[in-house]
C-alpha cells in the first residue's frame, strides 16, 4: 500500500479491466463462452458435443445473476453466477446440492442458513487461458499470466482477474440480498481468498467434480467486515460497476 492507503496495484487492476453485470445477451453469452473454452475445450469438464454454439450453458443459467470482467481490448476475461435458492432443497436444489449432495453437511447448513430466501450459490468461476496461462504451463484454472503483446505492469494485474470476479459475486450477493452463500471450491481457492481477507467456513467433504472440491459458506456481511483495507477500493469500484444497472430479478422478490 501506498501512503494514501490505496493498493497501486489494485488501482492499475482498474485501469485495464472493468467488471460488468451481464444484463445483456451479448455479456451473457460473454460468459457463456468463456465457460465453453474452460470447462469444454480446456479442462474437459463438460461435454463439447452439447454446446455446439461454443457456449456452456445449464437449467440454472435463467435464474441465475452473472457478471463478466473484461480487459480494456474488449476481450472478456473472467465470468462468475450467483444461482438463488427458490425453495426447500429437496423440491429445488440449489447446483451444489444437485450435483454434490452427499458431501455436504445439510445439518450444519440449515443452522448457518435459517432462511433459504437469502441463500445463493456462487459457481460457474472461470478465467481464460488467454490470461491465465504461461506457454507450457501445467493447466490450471487460476494463476499467473503471460499473453497477448502486452507490457509488464499490464500483465501483473492478470492474477487480480479471479480475485475481481469473486468480489463481482459478492456485490451481486450484497446488492440482491442474497448474502448467505455456498461454493464448491477446489482446495486452493479459501487459501487465496483468505489472504484477501474472505473468511470460508468449510460445510462439507472432498467430493470428485470438476476435479476435487469441497462446499464452504460465506456471510457477505462477514467478508466485507473482514476484507483487507487493501482490497476494500476495489471491491467499492466493483460494487458501483455492478450495482449501475443492477435490479433485483421480480422472482426472486420473496417479500
Amino acid at each position: 500500500m501506498d501512503k494514501s492507503g490505496k493498493n497501486p496495484l489494485t488501482e492499475t487492476f482498474l485501469n485495464y479491466f472493468t467488471v460488468h453485470l451481464a444484463d445483456t445477451p451479448q455479456l451473457r453469452e460473454h460468459a457463456y463462452r468463456i465457460r465453453y473454452r474452460v470447462y469444454c475445450d480446456e479442462f474437459g469438464y463438460e461435454d463439447p458435443t452439447r454446446f455446439p454454439d461454443r457456449m456452456e450453458r445449464d437449467e440454472y443459467d435463467e435464474q441465475s445473476l452473472h457478471c463478466v470482467v473484461i480487459h480494456r481490448s474488449g476481450i472478456p476475461a473472467g465470468c462468475v453466477r450467483i444461482v438463488p435458492a427458490e425453495g426447500e432443497a429437496d423440491d429445488a436444489p440449489l447446483p451444489f446440492e444437485k450435483h454434490c449432495g452427499e458431501a455436504v453437511d445439510r445439518q450444519l447448513i440449515r443452522k448457518l442458513v435459517p432462511d433459504r430466501s437469502r441463500l445463493c450459490e456462487i459457481s460457474r468461476l472461470a478465467v481464460d487461458g488467454a490470461f491465465r496461462r504461461r506457454a507450457g504451463e501445467a493447466k490450471t484454472r487460476f494463476g499467473e499470466v503471460e499473453a497477448m503483446e502486452l507490457g509488464a505492469e499490464e500483465i501483473r494485474t492478470f492474477p487480480l482477474i479471479a480475485v475481481a470476479t469473486f468480489l463481482g459475486a459478492t456485490a451481486m450477493t450484497e446488492l440482491s440480498g442474497r448474502t448467505d452463500a455456498i461454493a464448491m471450491m477446489e482446495p486452493f481457492l479459501p487459501r487465496l481468498l483468505k489472504r484477501s481477507g474472505f473468511i470460508f467456513q468449510r460445510v462439507g467433504r472432498d467430493v470428485e467434480y470438476h476435479g476435487r472440491r469441497a462446499p464452504y459458506f460465506n456471510c457477505t456481511e462477514a467478508a466485507l467486515k473482514s476484507m483487507r483495507p487493501e482490497l476494500r477500493s476495489l471491491y467499492d469500484a466493483i460494487h458501483a460497476q455492478v450495482a449501475a444497472h443492477f435490479q433485483v430479478p421480480l422472482r426472486w422478490n420473496t417479500g
